[in-house]
């Protein structure tokens, strides 16, 4: 009988040391122009705070439709402001946890070895022998879409539409150029500013004016099974030193003019 007991009170404390460890990390779904800022973030809070931050890069809006059907994510980045807002009517946000952490910008990027003078601007994809354009899918992802906006804006999107080459999100459409499979791309200016891109290619901003602001905001899916630690997580991103991080990354960050790099 005192074996069955002492078995019982370990069976017991095992499964409360693992809800414990599952309270510990922080599953992400992060839209992939966070790809190297998020993670750098990420690192410190976790030295800070002992918790685990399990981080997954993709399109905000495949994760979207993702996290409608129950995903088991905790916190959610959006490359725009519409997903977590949606997400937010349904009643699948956390009270209280809604948080615009930056705005992102897009850039016109080319390799090293291209003769292509980025210096033109969108007006010169224009050119013949300019092949194929790298941007992300607009039917999901924000940075397609603004690219799409600026390339109307320019008077140039139906003269160069049958070259684009699509990336499911703007990590893969950066990895598109950078590999050679498109002879450029408008990305994120916060890939072109990380390590895979800074010393492979050069780049020139796109005009602000080009296109609608990419407003992105991060929210506690009500679904979590890490409400503390996930609700710490936002508030880190809330602090002026995780601030001017994004900000390095070429995010525009709240509270803060920031000139173009």
């Amino acid at each position: 009988m005192r074996r069955r007991k002492l078995a019982t009170v370990a069976l017991a404390v095992i499964v409360i040391l693992a809800r414990v460890s599952a309270a510990q990390e922080i599953k992400v779904a992060a839209a992939a122009d966070l790809q190297f800022a998020l993670k750098d973030i990420a690192a410190r809070f976790e030295k800070e705070s002992g918790k685990t931050v399990t981080l997954t890069f993709g399109s905000s809006g495949n994760f979207f439709a993702q996290l409608q059907n129950g995903a088991p994510f905790d916190v959610f980045f959006s490359a725009n402001l519409d997903y977590p807002k949606k997400l937010e009517t349904a009643g699948l946000v956390e009270p209280g946890t809604y948080y615009e952490y930056g705005t992102g910008r897009i850039v016109i990027w080319v390799p090293n070895d291209s003769k292509l003078d980025v210096s033109s601007g969108l007006r010169g994809l224009l050119k013949p022998d300019i092949k194929k354009i790298a941007i992300a899918n607009p039917q999901h992802a924000p940075y397609g879409q603004a690219a799409v906006s600026a390339l109307k804006e320019e008077g140039v999107y139906d003269k160069v539409s049958e070259k684009f080459v699509l990336g499911e999100n703007i990590s893969q459409t950066a990895s598109f150029v950078v590999s050679g499979a498109a002879d450029v791309g408008i990305v994120a200016l916060s890939l072109a500013l990380g390590p895979n891109m800074k010393n492979k290619g050069r780049f020139v901003e796109v005009p602000a004016a080009d296109y609608p602001p990419i407003q992105q905001a991060c929210v506690v899916l009500k679904s979590s099974s890490a409400k503390a630690a996930s609700r710490e997580f936002v508030q880190f991103m809330q602090r002026p030193q995780t601030r001017e991080l994004l900000r390095s990354y070429g995010f525009g960050v709240p509270g803060q003019n920031q000139s173009a790099k």
